[in-house]
This record gives C-alpha cells, structure tokens and sequence, in this order.
C-alpha cells in the first residue's frame, strides 16, 4: 500500500481514479457528473480563496478539482429529478474520493455552496452546473488499494432479476445500517431502515402495486425515460449511457422484445395508459418486490437538503453500496415511490419515516446475474482548466 508520504504526483493519479468513479450509478444511467482540474495560476487561486478567504495563496502540494452537473445530460421532467441528479453526482464524486484516497490524495477541505462554486463559471463550459470545489493533499496512509477498490466497483451494478427468498442475516443489516450512521464528523446522519419483516414487505409491495405506475401514466417522465432505452447492448454499449431491454429485463427472446418496444414507446404507453397498463405494470414490479427479503429506505432528518447535504447522502449512499456489495448482495432501486411529491409523501407517512426519504430499494441475494450497464468513456467528463 503505497505512503501518502511518498504519494504519487496528482496528474498520475487522477486518470485512475476517474476509470473507477465513472461506475458509480446515476438515474437512467444518464451520467450527468463532470469534474474539473485546476491547473491554471488564476483558477487555483480563486479555489484556495473559496476554501480560506480572501488574500489565500494555494499549497504548492494541492490539488483543486471542481465538481459540476452537465445540464445537457441531468434529467428534469420532475421536480424530484433535481435531487436525484444532486445524489448521482455526488456518488460519483464519492468513489472519485475513495479512488485518490486510495492513491495518497486525501480531500483537505470543500465548498459546496453554489455562489463559490459559480465563481468558476468563467472557466467552464457553457453547460456546466459547478456544484463543489475541493483541495486535496498528499499525506497519511490509505485504507484501501486501488485494485480493491476497482473490482468493487465493477462488482456494483443494479440487478433487477427475482433475489432469493433466503432472509439475509440480521447481524449483516445491522452493520450496514451502522456503518452508513457512523461517517465522518460533521456530516448530516443517514437514517437506514430495513424493512424485514412480511407485515412490512407486504405493506411496501402493496403501496408500489398502488402508486408504481405514476411515472409510466406520467407523458414527460415516461418520454424523458424511454429516451435512454437503447434496443440491444451493442446500441446501449456504442452510445455510453441508459440501458438496454437486457438490463431491465434481462435477455428476451426476439418477439417479446419487440412486443416490449412497441408497448413502451411514449405514444403506446399513453394510449395503453386508458386501459391500465400503468397499473398491470406496477403490478409486475409489486409482485418481485413482494419475494425480496428486504427493502431500503435511506433518509435524511431534514426536508429540504441543501447541497452540502446532498453529497454527504451521496457519500453515505456510495458507501452503503460498495458494502453491500462486498457482502455478496444487490440492489434495485424503487425510486418510482419517491420521485412524486404525493406519494413520496404518503410512503413516509405510510412508515413513519420524518425527515426526507431519497433512497427506496430492493435488497437480497441475486438470483440470476444481470448484465452491468454501458458506460462513457471516463476522460469524456473531464476538463483541466
């Protein structure tokens, strides 16, 4: 394990640590992140005068990096969308972290404000959101290898096949939930709760078979998500984003697979809508759900998190991941109970659950491996300025 005393140059470094945080997941697997080097004198300047006033001059040692959201690729059919990419960005910016980390850069402060952040806005691309600014310096000892980190990460994809039925042990669940509690100092804490027990899995598998079909009945949202459908892997694999038919639901022979294109494209779907469709689906994902030995709910104890808060969620999130992953499980997301205000509501309601629920999934053992989702090259969201 390589000294942070010894630590390699940051330009090295970096390069690696962008191919692993490029597998962090994102909705739709849109891929919305970017992330910035600040190399030039005035732009390393104007970081260390974010992160310690005014009249700062830079460490020679540090590095800056800006994290940014790109509008061209960040959804936005719903207001709960706006959260949602905040959360992806910031599970990518997380693994970033865990990467340089991992190679003798640790992460010395951040600004997460965006009146800071926008001071970079002259330097950016025009369609660059800036979202943090952060200084990283060599020093200490890693607490993981690069390599391990790396094989995590490609381990980490969602599976949305059937899990086993097999209850997963409560000690497991126990750690994880704690280990996502206990973070760094001066983070807001995650509240994770398992749902476990029948009572509680029925009553979750019943408000999704309720409330599931929203986003599909919903014109924009289905059409914003039928956009990143790709119709083969090839397709899914040549554009670098969304998903194909196999990652939804696996591999299909060739008639249903044109049965489900033709049925889930936005006209279809809006005429289907009038004779339940929507509902028959929700069904569907209730029913797998129902099987599922635990369900997530990961939240927050405020209503409204402001920025700094949604990183640290996206960090406390990336983390619970990998965890999970390292335990020989998986995950599938449910955000379709969360991503409307009513219902995202009546679900907290539903499990006394205060505060700010941005997290639903599906927890067990796999029981059929699912293709990992394509991905852009790493380099494509990246800039040195």
């Amino acid at each position: 394990m390589t000294s942070r005393t010894t630590a390699l140059a940051f330009s090295d470094v970096l390069h690696g640590a962008l191919d692993v945080a490029v597998l962090s997941p994102s909705s739709h697997n849109c891929q919305p992140w970017c992330v910035a080097l600040l190399e030039s004198g005035p732009a390393r300047r104007a970081a260390a005068t974010v992160l310690g006033g005014p009249r700062t001059e830079p460490e020679p040692k540090s590095a800056f990096l800006v994290l940014a959201i790109d509008r061209e690729r960040r959804l936005g059919a719903l207001p709960a969308h706006a959260l949602e990419m905040g959360l992806s960005c910031g599970l990518y910016w997380r693994l970033l972290q865990r990467a340089l980390d991992a190679q003798g850069w640790t992460l010395a402060r951040s600004e997460a404000s965006p009146q800071a952040a926008a001071l970079f806005d002259v330097w950016l691309p025009d369609t660059w959101e800036p979202l943090c600014v952060a200084e990283f310096r060599p020093g200490g000892e890693p607490s993981e290898t690069l390599g391990d980190l790396r094989a995590l990460a490609r381990r980490r994809h969602t599976n949305r096949a059937p899990f086993d039925s097999t209850p997963v042990d409560g000690e497991l669940l126990t750690d994880l939930a704690r280990r996502a509690r206990q973070r760094d100092e001066g983070r807001l804490p995650v509240v994770v709760r398992h749902l476990c027990s029948w009572p509680d899995r029925h009553r979750f598998a019943r408000f999704v078979a309720r409330h599931g079909g929203r986003d599909f009945a919903h014109d924009d949202a289905w059409r914003e998500t039928h956009s990143y459908i790709r119709w083969s892997v090839d397709a899914a694999s040549a554009r670098g984003d969304g998903f194909a038919l196999d990652h939804l639901f696996g591999p299909l022979p060739p008639h249903d697979r044109w049965l489900r294109r033709l049925a889930l494209a936005p006209a279809a779907m809006t005429a289907l809508s009038r004779v339940g469709y929507p509902r028959f689906l929700a069904g569907q994902l209730a029913a797998v759900v129902q099987q599922s030995p635990v369900v997530v709910l990961m939240s927050l104890p405020v209503k409204d998190p402001d920025p700094p808060e949604t990183l640290s969620a996206a960090a406390a999130l990336a983390d619970y991941w990998l965890d999970v992953t390292r335990a020989g499980l998986v995950l599938h997301p449910i955000s379709i109970v969360i991503q409307h205000e009513d219902v995202r509501r009546a679900l907290q309601r539903t499990f006394a659950t205060p505060g700010r629920v941005f997290f639903v999934a599906r927890l067990g053992r796999p029981s059929a491996l699912f293709p990992a989702s394509p991905r852009r090259p790493a380099t494509a969201a990246f800039r040195t300025l």
